[in-house]
Formats: C-alpha cells, sequence, structure tokens
C-alpha cells in the first residue's frame, strides 16, 4: 500500500488479489445481499485508490476494514429512506448439494438470530468468528482497546446465543 500511496496504482492489483474475498466475504455477511455486497465491494477499492494519500503506514487491513465499515454505514444510511432496513430484508442461503436440510436449517436459525442483534454486535462477530480477525485489529479497526473489544465479542456472542435458543 505504501507503493500504492505513493502514486504506483500498478501495484493496487495486488492488494485487491489479497483483500477482495476478504472484504466482500465481511460485507455479505453484513448485508446478505450478493449486488450490494458485490456494489459495496467496488467502491471499497475505488476509495482505497481515492484516499491513498490519507494511508498513515499503519496495517492496512486495519484501514481497508475501517473504509469498507465506514462505506457499509454509507450505503445503509443511503437506503434507509427507502425502506430497507436490515432487519426486514429477507435472507436467502444457497443450497449446496453436500448440505443437508439440518444444516440449512441450523445456519438459517443462526442468521435469524444474527439479525436480531444491533449492528455494533453482528459486526463484532462478524469480523472476528466469520472473519477470524483478532481483538488487537479489531481494535484497531473500530477505536478500542483489545481488552474491550474481547469483552464486547463475548456479550455479542451470548445475545447470540440466547436469541438462537429463543427461536428454537
Amino acid at each position: 500500500m505504501i507503493l500504492v500511496s505513493e502514486g504506483n496504482l500498478d501495484m493496487m492489483g495486488v492488494l485487491f488479489d489479497r483483500y477482495h474475498n476478504k472484504i466482500f466475504n465481511f460485507l455479505i455477511k453484513m448485508t446478505r445481499d450478493r449486488n450490494s455486497s458485490q456494489d459495496i465491494t467496488q467502491e471499497v477499492f475505488y476509495k482505497v485508490i481515492k484516499y491513498r494519500k490519507s494511508y498513515k503506514k499503519g496495517k492496512f487491513s486495519s484501514w481497508i476494514y475501517t473504509i469498507a465499515r465506514n462505506t457499509f454505514a454509507d450505503h445503509y444510511q443511503n437506503n434507509k429512506h427507502k425502506d430497507e432496513r436490515l432487519d426486514n430484508v429477507t435472507y436467502k442461503i444457497k443450497e449446496s448439494e453436500h448440505n443437508s436440510i439440518e444444516n440449512q436449517e441450523i445456519t438459517e436459525q443462526l442468521n435469524r438470530a444474527l439479525l436480531t442483534l444491533a449492528q455494533s454486535d453482528k459486526e463484532l462477530i462478524i469480523m472476528n468468528r466469520y472473519q477470524g480477525i483478532k481483538y488487537q485489529e479489531i481494535a484497531e479497526i473500530i477505536g478500542s482497546t483489545p481488552g474491550a473489544v474481547k469483552t464486547k465479542i463475548h456479550r455479542a456472542i451470548h445475545k447470540l446465543k440466547s436469541n438462537y435458543f429463543q427461536n428454537i
């Protein structure tokens, strides 16, 4: 990213290859909509190029996830007036041949429980459990401390478990 920030835009392809799927997977867990996730992912990489000079040579993954979070929040706010609230969107889970009906039902119940959480709790669970981002990096992304992040994730998972078992 240092080379990109200094004007070598050819290196952006390397960053895109490394982070495109991670950002897309993060956003699809947040939106549960493939088209929106693709659009937001594209917007994230556009902003990486546009704001490349603001990169402060810190950890790139924290910087790009911060852009992704902010872009998602902007998208959510812009679509709020269209009554496309996140908690009212109907989600579809693609069936795969190797998934049993039972696994699919469990996944749907878990996704419904995830929808009942506050956006901040949902975001933390997705970053930590689905994306595998460590507490330290999440702390950098959301502007907190690793200890506070660990506590927030623990509480969010407790809420998720509670909501999951209420829906069974």
